[in-house]
């Protein structure tokens, strides 16, 4: 079967639309993992993906009867921008089916591109159903993103240049893997070329398509799938691509949601451009090989795919929250302390000079507290059981959050509501210089005596740290206070009457 591909392949029509894409050293990520490691740059296409490849191939080779009546697709996403700039350099008639949750950025996009667009349904699977009725209905032909030789064969001219581009030893090409059309044509020319080269796709954890489907020797169809990496959110494999991927495919490796935040970081800082979700696999997929392949045998150069970068810009925030959770370099503690007076003080002792990226607490009664944390790491999790036993031997309870999904989502941003045995409590913003041990000193200075009562910090890597807290304070301490506030010389708001307190945190 691969001869037959390779010979699709080589015969491809793609580059009329698409450009030959650099394969970029990373640098930093290469040293910090002591491995060769490189970037094979789709997402410098010009509609920011791989799919176009396929997409053109598929048209283009069309009988001009087909081409005249026209083209439809059903896509939320890259296919349809694929899809729409071939029908457009091809003149070509292009119909999308767009799901009605598409966002509006990315359905103009299209639109851009001269494609006329239905939206219909809720999810992909109704726009796809859609699709195929009007297929009947009009006489268009259907542009499958994956499940098409033509569309195979186009997306494996990826790996002609990287075969081109890197003619030193390679031990292995890491894969996004959604339907599974990039993966089928790179691996049908690889390991027809240099088949010691290993092919290994990589997935999220919660849409295991090719994983599942080898594992059982068959396509399956996951009841549900992840759509954090939307451009791989494909519930079963493709008939034709997995009769590649069976035979040629060496492994899956399986990542999480943290793992391809991480890597979208990695990215960034060794090429300065932001990867959608989908993009990052391969990178993810190599960190993870890694750990488990630590006696490697005459290590060749590692590649990965970075197959496209249309990630909306309201997700950065998600993905800069959970990269360092993906990296192991911060660690999430639910941590018992008394409530008294200094107990925050001694709390930020024993952590040292480590750098605390989350600080949250809200008085409940006066025995004990819970304190919500995010603690900077530098050496993962030893350092991380480090931190847990120097705790534990000091007295203070601690359970370990940083694997815990619910937490890491939602308890975070939930700690606190009202306290209504609570008395006298005034409430404070400040401003402060960021740099590690700024909250150990900050703290250092709240040691007169005056009993804090709620407490919120959270690093967001900016130049200044912001902290809101809660102090019970009598009319004769109020006074001293506001000094002790000019002596300390930190930018400062009183919020005790802001209504959001008011509403959902204000004390009795």
């Amino acid at each position: 079967m691969s001869r037959s591909y390779l010979e699709k392949i080589l015969r491809a029509r793609v580059y009329d639309v698409a450009r030959e894409t650099p394969l970029d050293f990373a640098s930093r990520l290469s040293a910090r993992l002591g491995t060769p490691i490189w970037l094979k740059r789709e997402d410098m296409q010009s509609v920011f993906s791989f799919k176009l490849r396929g997409a053109y191939n598929k048209i283009y080779n069309l009988p001009e009867k087909k081409k005249r009546q026209g083209v439809i697709a059903a896509s939320a996403g890259n296919h349809a921008q694929g899809v729409a700039l071939a029908g457009k350099r091809l003149g070509v008639p292009a119909l999308i089916v767009m799901p009605t949750t598409t966002p509006p950025i990315k359905v103009q996009t299209v639109r851009n591109l001269g494609a006329k667009i239905i939206l219909h349904g809720d999810s992909y699977d109704d726009a796809y159903e859609h699709a195929r009725t009007l297929v009947k209905e009009k006489g268009l032909t259907f542009v499958h993103p994956f499940d098409d030789p033509d569309v195979i064969a186009g997306q494996g001219t990826v790996a002609t240049e990287v075969l081109r581009q890197h003619e030193e030893p390679i031990e292995a090409v890491f894969i996004p893997v959604g339907g599974g059309g990039l993966i089928a044509g790179m691996a049908a020319y690889i390991k027809r070329v240099r088949p010691e080269i290993k092919i290994i796709g990589v997935e999220p954890e919660d849409t295991p398509t090719l994983h599942h489907a080898l594992q059982a020797g068959r396509r399956v169809s996951l009841k549900q799938i992840g759509l954090f990496a939307d451009g791989v959110a494909v519930r079963q494999i493709g008939k034709e691509t997995f009769k590649l991927a069976r035979d040629l495919v060496d492994e899956v490796v399986l990542v999480t949601t943290d793992e391809i935040c991480a890597a979208i970081k990695d990215i960034y800082d060794d090429t300065r451009s932001v990867a959608e979700p989908a993009g990052a696999l391969g990178i993810a997929g190599i960190k993870k090989y890694l750990q488990k392949k630590k006696n490697r045998n005459k290590p060749g150069s590692l590649i990965s795919v970075l197959s496209g970068a249309n990630i909306n810009f309201d997700r950065l925030r998600h993905v800069s929250e959970r990269a360092e959770l993906g990296e192991q370099r911060e660690a999430l503690f639910a941590v018992e302390i008394p409530e008294r007076p200094g107990s925050f003080l001694s709390f930020c002792r024993l952590l040292g000079k480590r750098n605390v990226t989350e600080f949250n607490y809200r008085y409940f009664d006066d025995k004990r507290a819970h304190v919500f944390c995010g603690i900077e790491l530098s050496d993962g999790s030893e350092e991380r059981d480090n931190i847990i036993e120097r705790l534990q031997g000091r007295g203070f309870g601690v359970t370990d959050l940083t694997d815990n999904e619910t937490a890491k989502l939602h308890i975070r941003y939930m700690v606190g509501g009202h306290a209504p045995q609570v008395k006298n409590e005034r409430l404070y913003r400040f401003v402060f210089p960021e740099r590690p041990g700024a909250l150990l000193d900050f703290l250092s200075g709240l040691t007169r005596g005056w009993n804090i009562s709620l407490f919120h910090y959270r690093n967001h890597g900016a130049a200044y740290g912001r902290v809101l807290v809660g102090v019970q304070l009598n009319k004769a301490e109020a006074g001293e206070f506001r000094d002790y506030l000019r002596e300390l010389g930190y930018r400062y708001h009183e919020e005790t009457g802001n209504p959001a307190y008011q509403l959902f945190a204000g004390a009795g």
